[in-house]
């Protein structure tokens, strides 16, 4: 698997590094969380390891931020606090699976690979689109043997563009869905990752799917 660790204690942070390397994973790591954020929604990961108490952005908060997001890989959340009600709280944040400090190592790997074996190969997120394959869980397109990767907020405007389906989706519709009702910036960030997105689409050699613009109002998709 391709792993994210996220966690603020250097110790731990190298422990699990080494051990889930040493298991044959691909593994990255992230000591705040906001650095993590990004890296989440940037690599397709097959799962994520959080720890709860990060100095900068509290784990739980995070972790509604990549959902809300798009994020989709299983993410196992790693506390000191054992408390039913904190539990709750966590797996109600779209945790996966929890773990409670001290842990054994051997119990977090095999944790991880119930995650992966409860996710499966991907089949479960797999959509078809025109000539397209879309593989939710890993973000990606494919089209003929040509793969591209997504980053979060690609999918989940794809996304919304997909559930519109042959509707205008407005540009305000999109930033409120895609960028949060938070978003402080400007309606043009749509028309930036339209641009990301028609690239893709491009570069995996898409002749049947495409994003058109409907001036003054939005885009729709156009799936021939």
């Amino acid at each position: 698997m391709r792993l994210l660790v996220v966690d603020d204690e250097p110790k731990m942070l190298r422990m699990l590094a080494r051990g889930l390397s040493e298991e044959g994973h691909q593994v990255d790591v992230c000591d705040h969380g906001q650095a993590a954020l990004q890296q989440a929604l940037d690599v397709p990961y097959d799962a994520v390891v959080l720890d709860w108490g990060l100095p900068d952005l509290d784990g739980v908060a995070l972790l509604r931020e990549w959902r809300r997001r798009g994020l989709t890989a299983p993410v196992l959340l790693l506390t000191a606090r054992g408390s039913t009600g904190e539990k709750v709280t966590g797996l109600r944040a779209g945790a996966d699976d929890y773990l409670v400090k001290p842990f054994d190592f051997d119990e977090l790997v095999a944790r991880l690979e119930a995650l992966q074996r409860r996710a499966g190969p991907g089949e479960a997120a797999l959509k078809t689109m025109g000539d397209l394959t879309i593989n939710a869980r890993r973000r990606t397109l494919h089209h003929a043997g040509t793969e591209v990767t997504l980053t979060g907020r690609e999918l989940a405007l794809l996304g919304e563009l997909m559930a519109r389906g042959s509707d205008t989706a407005t540009r305000s519709h999109l930033l409120s869905k895609v960028w949060g009702g938070d978003f402080e910036g400007t309606g043009n960030v749509v028309d930036v990752y339209v641009g990301y997105l028609r690239t893709k689409l491009e570069r995996v050699g898409s002749r049947r799917v495409s994003i058109e613009a409907v001036r003054g109002v939005g885009y729709r998709l156009v799936v021939e």
